[in-house]
């Protein structure tokens, strides 16, 4: 049973005794639920009620963090402090919390502690400090409008806390942080996952929203899949919400490079989200109608004001542009969705073993394909195929960087000043493809940044606006000539389709590198997708395959790989991470001798 379950129970207990006072019968609830949610944070937050007159009257309770106590000495307590993160005023269930927000008694305990929770039960209003230090009402939260209602639904109260305890629970444990400091990548990382939670339930909510539909419909055709079932859904709804939380967290990292200026407002991130496509899937989603049919505009309020209050200069010293995954994207999303990330296997490749892979492939050029600066030869055009949050395509971008100084070094110019500037072999020849919105939001950011950081600005704006070679698109299909159905309603969509198609049938790709994913996403491949593992069915020598070994995900990568590589360039390198099981299991004999002949 959940905690909210728990407490819904206990106030419904409480109130069929028919002997309740109107708000202290139920501290004791209140005080369970905040105890159990306070145990997970850190540190951990408990809750005390009847707290002391301390010149600002008697709080009902005060939310104390774990450093706050101290073993006493002797037999005597220690002098009264201050709860760390804030006080409670609780009124009667039928009570208004707005009206107990404005009253004399909860402005005194607002001077005095600069934190109220005021409550009636059912509903929850926090009460704080602006950017400024003035008073101001914060997030709120109802389990139901009237007092009516709310006993009527806690009649129920599995229903009811399935309904909102993940809600409720996201919304009590942001307020026992909210006058934490914020200054890590890890906490700025579980704050904004704690709104998405909070955004996804409400989501799942309205699941036949025709805004909503309509996107789903428009990504089905361009990835050419289709999401089927409750693991489908549950894999779109993740997406669009990942999306929206890190079109505004990458939002917030550009306007911060860019000198910000004031404060930041989410409903400004598509001018920083410069790709097309993230501006035209970000402005549907961020649609004012759709977003109060979803009730998410609070949420959003919330985490930009979670934004606001972050202090930014210790927050972008320790946050690495290039490494953005391991500092952000990876805590983000174990906070979000651990069992998501799992089903999906994102997990990030260790910068020890990219650098690595990346540095034996520009010395294969070398030594034994004749490119005479690596990855940096003009005749050198290079893909990651599952690029995720850009890891690959950073410490590609890097190796050509290095290339490139070495060879001004080398002339006397002292400067990166080559026939070819960065800039332009990284839009002529470095690719990247990613199907989830989430990694590709942040690959765009990683290389945008780690491009500023070599001098190279992208030309954001006009006609001749610039993007880097990273697109959303299904790696495993689209591969073949044709003309591809348009995409009604989303013409952005199409254009990213057509353009990734572009690279996949014209560029002559001679080094395709990465770390596919081993587990299938939530979407039911199309017949170009299932058909490339038919080419390891079959067998001349060896035995015929045994198991179901060939369905593994990344088999489906090599078989990409294998046949840009083989096929069309005609000579290249594949360099992956990949299962070891194709190198020994009775699945693969088929896959092992087609690369014996090659």
């Amino acid at each position: 049973m959940s905690l909210v379950e728990q407490y819904i129970r206990a106030l419904v207990a409480n109130r069929a005794t028919g002997a309740t006072v109107a708000e202290t019968t139920h501290y004791p609830a209140l005080q369970t639920l905040l105890d159990g949610l306070g145990a997970d944070l850190k540190p951990k937050v408990r809750c005390i009620t009847g707290l002391k007159n301390q010149g600002a009257g008697m709080p009902d309770g005060g939310l104390f963090t774990a450093g706050q106590f101290r073993k006493q000495e002797g037999d005597r307590p220690q002098e009264p402090t201050n709860p760390e993160r804030g006080v409670i005023e609780a009124k009667g269930v039928g009570a208004d919390v707005r009206k107990t927000a404005r009253s004399p008694q909860v402005h005194q305990y607002w001077l005095k502690y600069r934190q109220v929770l005021v409550t009636n039960f059912r509903e929850f209003l926090l009460v704080g400090c602006d950017g400024d230090g003035e008073k101001v009402e914060l997030e709120f939260f109802s389990l139901a409008k009237t007092e009516a209602e709310f006993w009527q639904l806690a009649q129920n109260p599995r229903a009811l806390a399935t309904q909102w305890g993940q809600s409720l629970t996201e919304y009590l444990q942001r307020a026992m942080l909210s006058t934490a400091a914020i200054a890590s990548p890890e906490d700025v990382a579980w704050f904004l996952a704690s709104y998405a939670r909070d955004a996804r339930v409400r989501i799942e909510q309205q699941p036949d929203l025709a805004a909503l539909q309509m996107i789903r419909e428009s990504f089905e055709m361009a990835l050419g899949i289709h999401f089927e079932a409750e693991r489908g859904d549950r894999f779109f709804r993740s997406t669009l919400v990942q999306t929206l939380f890190y079109g505004i967290f990458s939002a917030w990292v550009l306007w911060h490079r860019e000198g910000a200026k004031g404060e930041f407002a989410w409903e400004r991130s598509w001018r920083f989200l410069r790709v097309p496509i993230l501006q035209m899937l970000f402005h549907r989603l961020s649609d004012p109608e759709t977003l109060e049919l979803l009730g998410l505009i609070p949420i959003l309020d919330g985490a930009t004001a979670t934004l606001n209050r972050v202090n930014r200069s210790e927050f972008f010293s320790t946050f690495d542009d290039s490494q953005a995954v391991q500092y952000f994207y990876e805590p983000f999303l174990q906070a979000f969705d651990p069992e998501l990330r799992k089903e999906l296997g994102v997990w990030y490749t260790p910068p020890e073993v990219v650098r690595y892979m990346v540095a034996r492939v520009d010395r294969v050029l070398r030594e034994e394909l004749n490119c005479a600066d690596g990855l940096a030869s003009e005749e050198v055009y290079i893909l990651d195929p599952c690029c995720g949050t850009g890891a690959y395509l950073v410490a590609v971008i890097e190796q050509i960087a290095a290339t490139l100084q070495q060879k001004s070094a080398d002339s006397g110019l002292g400067a990166l000043d080559t026939s070819e500037s960065l800039k332009e072999i990284v839009l002529k020849r470095v690719f990247g493809f990613e199907i989830l919105t989430a990694p590709f939001v942040v690959a765009h950011l990683q290389v945008s940044l780690l491009l500023h950081k070599f001098g190279e600005s992208l030309l954001l704006y006009g006609k001749d606006q610039e993007r880097v070679g990273i697109f959303l698109t299904n790696a495993l299909t689209g591969w073949r000539q044709g003309e591809p159905l348009p995409i009604p309603n989303f013409p952005a969509l199409e254009r990213e389709r057509d353009a990734a198609e572009s690279v996949k049938k014209s560029k002559p790709i001679l080094v395709v590198i990465g770390n596919p994913p081993y587990n299938s996403f939530a979407g039911i491949a199309v017949d170009e997708e299932r058909e490339l593992s038919d080419a390891y069915r079959e067998t001349k020598h060896a035995p015929r395959p045994q198991g179901q070994g060939l369905n593994d995900l990344y088999v489906r990568f090599f078989r990409m790989a294998e046949r840009r590589i083989v096929e069309q360039t005609e000579r290249g390198i594949v360099c992956f991470i990949s299962n070891y099981s194709w190198l020994d299991g009775l699945s693969f004999t088929g896959m092992r001798e087609r690369y014996w002949r090659f």
